[in-house]
């Protein structure tokens, strides 16, 4: 369990470990690399932003999109938001997020969802950090952003310089230097940014 700004999180220091034993479970030689089991440098500076800045979701309802290991949904929570919903499509990252939540003891509402084909939800505020990793990705998520931020709800992104960020829409709030808690993308120290969804 590592903790952060006084956050505790279960995570691990060895990707490949833990991508191994999701194959051997899953019987999946392709599965997904298991982004919940790791705190990424967009979601550090994202969670660092939200436990400085606690107005931005205090008292609000929030989102926390492509979840992962739930470190933003918690920073959001400890914030004192009213209501946090955190959503991934992997199951695994849903199991880690009420695990890590019980560690930290808020409550929040883990849902393994899709919501990118579907018009954006009642919330506040959506929270998306480290989303540009994968192109094809990077550009659903961005278009479903837009059109959240769009309509009226506050979208703030944690970034770490990801090539697939396009920065058009974009205005940056804050910039941290943030150890990220796995190598795989030599990311292990980097300057990672914090941007709000301007439309």
């Amino acid at each position: 369990m590592t903790g952060f700004a006084d956050l505790k999180l279960h995570l691990s220091d060895d990707i490949y470990s833990v991508w191994g034993a999701i194959q051997k479970e899953t019987g999946e030689s392709d599965a997904p690399i298991p982004y919940w089991a790791f705190a990424w440098g967009g979601g550090l500076a994202l969670a660092s932003y939200v436990l400085e800045h606690p107005e931005m979701v205090a008292g609000r309802r929030v989102l926390d999109m492509a979840s992962g290991s739930g470190l933003d949904a918690i920073a959001a929570a400890r914030a004192r938001a009213r209501e946090v919903v955190a959503v991934d499509i992997d199951p695994f990252s849903i199991a880690a997020i009420g695990l890590n939540a019980r560690a930290n003891n808020v409550r929040i509402d883990a849902r393994r969802e899709d919501l990118l084909d579907q018009d954006p939800p009642a919330v506040d505020v959506i929270l998306a950090g480290d989303c540009w990793y994968e192109e094809r990705f990077g550009i659903r998520i961005s278009a479903w952003l837009i059109r959240a931020a769009a309509s009226g709800i506050k979208v703030l992104i944690g970034d770490p310089g990801r090539r697939y960020l396009a920065h058009d829409s974009l205005r940056e709030l804050a910039t941290y230097h943030v150890r990220s808690t796995t190598d795989l993308e030599d990311l292990g120290r980097t300057t990672a940014n914090v941007h709000e969804i301007i439309v």
